[in-house]
Order: structure tokens, then C-alpha cells, then sequence
């Protein structure tokens, strides 16, 4: 029997009439649905904790991609492929619209989808605390009012300091996020690689650069102010103080994403990013 655990944010309006229609589809079908704890009196549906995280065939999120980053980081040892339903407004994970959930859902208990593999970031503290990352780490100044300084080794080689409001270093899925509103590159999700984007550098000769993602990453923290924040996919995760060093390196876990017949990548940027372009033919 098929098993997939619905999570949705409870905080979004209708969110719990399109949970409920998706479980009553889905048990129709045979499919056993669980939900989280504090879920399982509204939804009707067992909870998380009765079976084995393994046995879940599929995640299905309610939201958008904010539902999506919270529920890898509520359940980082999960491994499950992820099914994204967009509750809001934009949505490049989460791009499944509520039009589409049945003949969507229909596709997916037929087999007709493929999941994507895509590369997560994992983050160490100077004290060996982890954390991993689907979109981004975020190095930022907080409530210091004035620039501060971050020293970048790639490999142990110095890169540059750069003076600003800070960095981010984003994955190719992370690339639409909060890198691509500070300048950096759009890449395809399927890429293997990490970008660095300075946030309001103070040098406007400093550009977002593309790393190969096999290098370990160094983050110091040089200015003598109080400690910046650090955050994981809009997360706060934890601060540096001077001197401090963060490392970046590739995760051993991969962002797992359900891609359906009707997902189009190109499509969903043109629509997302509102770009105008037209096809001609010639």
C-alpha cells in the first residue's frame, strides 16, 4: 500500500478544505495517509509517529516553498520525494496549482513522474554543530548598523573579505531565492554547483561567483562588532562572533523533488519572474 504524509500550513486560509479533499482522494485510492501530531484530530488521519518515516512513499506539502523548506528542516532525516502544492503567491518548488491537484495526484499514483535529485548545502559551526540547507546560508549583519566583514577560503585559499550587509551562499534550487532579490545568477536546479552573492557589498566591483560545490567553503567573521546572524533557508540557526569560522560543503543528502508530466521549469520562471518575452514564429 501506498503511504504519503500530508503537511500543510495550517496558517494559510482553505488550506485545511484542500487537505481534507486530498486525503478523501487519496483514501479512495488506497493510499494511507498520515499527518503530523497535533494534525490528527482535524485531518482525521493517523499520526507521523504510528509507522516507520521509511515506509512513506511520498511528502505532500500545502503552501508554498517556505512549507517546503520547513518541512526539511522539521524532519531533516526524512529522504522522502516531495510533492509541492502552491497555496500562495510565488512558488518555484511548490509550483503545483490547486486546479491541478487531482489529474496531478492521478499522475502520481499511476507512475508517472520522476523524482529529481537536487544538491543541499551542509553547514558547520566553529563548535561542530550542524545544519543542513535547501536554498541558502545567510550571513547577515542583524541590527549591527554599520557594514561589517566576512573573509571567504575556498579550499583554504583566500578569495576576498567583502564589506557589506553580508553573504549568501546559495544552492542552483536556491538560486530564485533571496540571491537572485541581492543580484546573484539563476541556475538550473539540476546543477551541481554553489553561488556566493554579496548583499549591498560597499565595493561595487564585488559580483556573485559561482563555486564548484566539492570545495569546502570558509566564512570568518573579521569585524570587531557584536555577532551577525546566520541563517539556513530563512531559518536562524545560530551567530558568529569575531573570529568565528563557518563551513560550507555539499551535503550527503539530496533535496528530493516529485516532477510531474505538466512541470516545466522555463515555464514557471517566465511566469513567476513575469518576463514578457514572446515566441516568434519565424
Amino acid at each position: 500500500m501506498t503511504t504519503i504524509f500530508l503537511y500543510r500550513n495550517s496558517k494559510l486560509e482553505g488550506s485545511k478544505n484542500i487537505a481534507i479533499g486530498i486525503r478523501d482522494y487519496l483514501r479512495n485510492h488506497d493510499v494511507e495517509v498520515v499527518v503530523e501530531e497535533l494534525e490528527t484530530q482535524e485531518l482525521a488521519s493517523k499520526p507521523l509517529s504510528s509507522i516507520d518515516p521509511t515506509e512513506i512513499d511520498f511528502v505532500i506539502t500545502l503552501g508554498g516553498d517556505g512549507t517546503i523548506l520547513r518541512y526539511m528542516h522539521n524532519y531533516p532525516d526524512h529522504h522522502i520525494p516531495v510533492l509541492g502544492v502552491n497555496l500562495g503567491s510565488l512558488g518555484f518548488m511548490a509550483d503545483l496549482v490547486v486546479t491541478d491537484i487531482y489529474p496531478s495526484l492521478a499522475n502520481l499514483l499511476q507512475g508517472k513522474y520522476s523524482v529529481q535529485e537536487r544538491l543541499m548545502m551542509r553547514g558547520v559551526d566553529s563548535e561542530g554543530k550542524e545544519c543542513s540547507s535547501v536554498n541558502d546560508f545567510t550571513f547577515h549583519r542583524a541590527n549591527i548598523p554599520s557594514l561589517v566583514e566576512l573573509a571567504i577560503h575556498v579550499d583554504g585559499a583566500y578569495l576576498n573579505t567583502f564589506s557589506g550587509d553580508g553573504v549568501i551562499f546559495a544552492t542552483p534550487c536556491g538560486s530564485t531565492a533571496y540571491s537572485l532579490g541581492a543580484g546573484g545568477p539563476i541556475l538550473t536546479p539540476n546543477l551541481e554547483a554553489f553561488i556566493l552573492t554579496p548583499i549591498c557589498p560597499h565595493t561595487i566591483s564585488n559580483r556573485p561567483i559561482v563555486l564548484m560545490p566539492e570545495q569546502e567553503i570558509q566564512i570568518q567573521y573579521t569585524s570587531l562588532h557584536d555577532p551577525i546572524e546566520v541563517h539556513s533557508d530563512g531559518i536562524f540557526i545560530g551567530k558568529l562572533k569575531t573570529g568565528d569560522v563557518y563551513r560550507l560543503t555539499p551535503s550527503h543528502k539530496k533535496f528530493r523533488i516529485v516532477i510531474l508530466p505538466q512541470t516545466d521549469y522555463f515555464s514557471t520562471l517566465r511566469c513567476k519572474l513575469g518576463w514578457s518575452g514572446k515566441s516568434k514564429k519565424l
